[in-house]
């Protein structure tokens, strides 16, 4: 465990309190030992709906459900004891209504012990984000590219070039004005990130922004290497277990077939073969 945090849990306004300063670091957890990993060294833990590509095989996010947000999400709380978790609200758990919202957000908080949840959008989510921050629920906002809006923006492009900028700038002051202590900033050109950060009252976190961001965030299967052929731009790997994950497979299927495994130190012996002082297990 990094000995810079205290054992104690990092709240939700210590997070917005790091404006400007120590960066935020954050990470994706779908598991609890992924959990355990991530959290004796970040400050931020998202159950991100990502989970329905990274573990479900799903080609969007656009097919994930609160129950699977509700179930990795009961994951992640066994492994996380001191960073802030965040939980995603799925695609269409919040947009009709702040009331439905509320409904689902609360179901969230409720059943995964998490600290507070992130949705999508801008200017069109400020009032349900008002609403939520209003009635106890903590949001982390989320804007630039929107994954959940992957088929109206044609794909995963970047956002923020040209006339486009203004509309994302427009998009994070609302919603830091709403009440979100921090927005996420995804796949933007590194100016408008920069000029963002510098703008709005709460952290801004991103992904493929700008290192000027008061923290960052990446898919830790990605960060990881876990998909040999996937490796977008703003994705620094960190390992590539992938590779290591692939030739560890062969190896065990190759000594399988050739009878090499199991051998004498993977088999048990009978009771009365056994050693002096051996458990026989």
């Amino acid at each position: 465990m990094s000995a810079t945090h205290d054992s104690k849990a990092l709240s939700v306004p210590q997070v917005r309190a790091r404006k400007g300063g120590e960066p935020l670091v954050c990470l994706t957890a779908y598991t609890t030992p992924v959990a355990e990993f991530a959290d004796a060294h970040c400050d931020v833990v998202l159950v991100g709906d990502s989970v329905g590509m990274v573990l479900h095989g799903l080609d969007s996010t656009l097919g994930v459900t609160m129950e699977m947000m509700v179930l990795h999400g009961k994951a992640v709380r066994r492994g996380v004891k001191r960073a802030l978790m965040v939980v995603d609200m799925p695609f269409g758990s919040f947009e009709e209504s702040p009331a439905q919202a509320f409904r689902n957000a609360s179901r969230l908080m409720a059943e995964t012990g998490c600290a507070a949840v992130k949705l999508e959008g801008g200017e069109t989510m400020a009032e349900t984000i008002s609403f939520l921050t209003a009635r106890g629920i903590p949001v982390m906002g989320h804007v630039g590219l929107t994954p959940q809006a992957v088929n109206a923006f044609g794909g995963y492009k970047v956002q923020g070039r040209g006339e486009a900028a203004d509309a994302i700038r427009s998009d994070a002051r609302a919603v830091a004005e709403a009440g979100a202590f921090s927005v996420v900033l995804e796949k933007v050109t590194e100016s408008l990130a920069r000029s963002i950060t510098a703008e709005i009252a709460v952290p801004t976190i991103g992904i493929g922004a700008s290192p000027a961001c008061d923290g960052q965030i990446l898919v830790v299967d990605d960060m990881l290497g876990m998909f040999t052929a996937f490796k977008p731009k703003f994705v620094k790997r960190y390992a590539d277990l992938g590779v290591q994950a692939d030739k560890a497979i062969a190896a065990y299927a190759q000594e399988v077939r050739e009878r090499r495994f199991p051998d004498e130190s993977h088999v048990f012996a009978d009771a009365t073969t056994v050693g002096k002082g051996k458990d026989g297990q």
